[in-house]
Parts: C-alpha cells; structure tokens; sequence
C-alpha cells in the first residue's frame, strides 16, 4: 500500500518555526501519515523544534526543495553541492530520510536552447557525490522533472530516468508530478508504467494546483499506471492553498484555489485512499 502525505503549502505559504509546527499539527488532523517539508533555507531551518512537533502529532516527514537561482547545478556544480549536503544535514537533523524535488536546478532559470550533454553529465556527476553523502545518512534522493516554463533541463520522467540510471546508485529515484505531467508528457500510463524501476515518490496535484479531481488531469490513467507499475511509494497532495511572492514567483501561481487547505487535505485524502483502494495498489 503506498503512503499517504500532504504538502505543507497546502496550509502554509511560508516555512518559518511557528508557521512549519502548524503545518505539521494540521496534517495529522487531516488524517495524513506524513507530511512534505520544504527544505529551501536549511541553514534557518530549526530542525529540534520540527521533530518535536512531529513526534507530538504522531506522524512523519518527507524534505523537498528547488536549488536557488544562484546555485543552477549545470552552471555552479560546486556551490550546489554544497547547499545540498548542508541540506542533508538539516534533513538528518529533523529525522527524515527523503530529500526530494527540484535537487538539479533552480525553477526560472532558463536558457533559451535544450539542455546539453555536459549539463546532464554534470547534473550526475553531482548528484553521484550528493547521493553518497546521504546514504552516509540513511536518506533517499529524489530528482523531480518539472514542465518548460520553469526548468529546460528535466520536463518528462523517461529523461529524468536516464540521468538516474547514469548516476547508478539505489538512494536516488524518481519524483514525478501529474500537474507537470499533465503539460509534458503524452498521457499518463505509459510514463509511468515506462519509469516503475525507479519511480518511488508522486506529487498528485490538480490540473490547476487545486481540488483533486476538478480539473484535466486523467486520473483514470494515473491510477491503472501506478497499479501496473506496482506502485508502493509515497503519494503527495501538491496544492498551494497559501501564497508567499517568492512562491508565487517560482510557480507563476497567481489566484489560490477556491477551498481553503482544510478543505483541499481532507478531499484529498478521500481521493487517495478511495483510487489506491479502487486499483489494488498494494
């Protein structure tokens, strides 16, 4: 049976020490197992006080994060490797043992021409460093390809795959998002069916980041891919029912959907449970 979770921008828009232990309190009332934690300022993250409140809620935490625009990985390999080891330690220091998301780019950075062969080669040689440094701390990584309006150098999950495999190491696996799925990729099975040696982790987000179901995302696909795929991972509710500018920015996300996060978790969840069950997802 896969695992259930939600996004703490479904209730917050922005990580701070109060804000984050209110987000974790919210998604264990909402009835999820754990609870996505972004990981985009590690040095400002107050890891003691997170794991306290999740010990309290009685649930757990996946970490996730988009590199910075300064740290682009193709173009600053070292300095990303640097953020991202630090983040490690925060993820470590938390009690978590997933770091996923946009680990190999910054959301925006655009060149204007196709990714090159010395960019991805560059993007693996990296990530190779950076997974060995978290086995070290018994965590998985995760590389999430997004759609061409915010990243040119991972938009379908077959491309992500390759550069998974050529980094060759099990702690690094897919991270794949039905919203940026929805725009790349033609249709929903067969990526998914294609990439189910290493897919492990699911954004299930909304044609429009909002209401599951409401929107264009084929989820009839989506779950008879997972069940041929085998799929047992982790399945997240991507929404932001909260805004900050700098996610607004990234996301080119203007209007908030129309329920609240509340709303948009508890629906969720009734989603998630009912299409696993629905699909045998074991």
């Amino acid at each position: 049976m896969p695992k259930f979770g939600v996004h703490s921008f479904v209730f917050i828009g922005e990580w701070n020490t109060d804000s984050g232990n209110y987000a974790i309190e919210q998604a264990a009332q909402a009835g999820y197992e754990f609870i996505e934690v972004p990981m985009l300022k590690p040095a400002e993250f107050d890891a003691d006080s997170h794991r306290a409140a999740l010990k309290r809620a009685g649930i757990y935490a996946t970490c996730s994060l988009a590199l910075p625009r300064h740290l682009h990985m193709p173009q600053h390999p070292d300095e990303a490797r640097t953020f991202l080891v630090q983040a490690l330690n925060a993820v470590e220091a938390l009690g978590s043992q997933y770091l996923g998301g946009c680990i190999a780019y910054s959301l925006g950075v655009l060149t204007g021409v196709p990714p090159t062969t010395a960019e991805r080669e560059t993007v693996a040689q990296v990530l190779r460093d950076v997974a060995a440094e978290a086995r070290a701390r018994g965590i998985t990584l995760a590389l999430e390809p997004c759609n061409r309006y915010e990243t040119y150098l991972y938009n379908t999950l077959e491309d992500t795959r390759e550069t998974i495999l050529a980094v060759g190491v099990d702690n690094l696996k897919l991270h794949a998002d039905t919203y940026h799925m929805n725009i790349e990729e033609e249709g929903f099975y067969n990526p998914i069916v294609r990439t189910a040696d290493v897919l492990d982790y699911v954004h299930m987000s909304e044609s429009h980041r909002g209401l599951l179901g409401s929107g264009t995302v084929n989820w009839g696909e989506v779950w008879r891919g997972l069940a041929d795929a085998k799929f047992s991972g982790y399945l997240v509710l991507e929404s932001f029912a909260a805004i900050n500018p700098d996610l607004a920015a990234a996301t080119c996300l203007w209007r908030p959907p129309r329920q609240s996060g509340d709303v948009l978790a508890r629906a969720a969840l009734t989603f998630l449970k009912q299409g696993a069950a629905a699909h045998q997802l074991q």
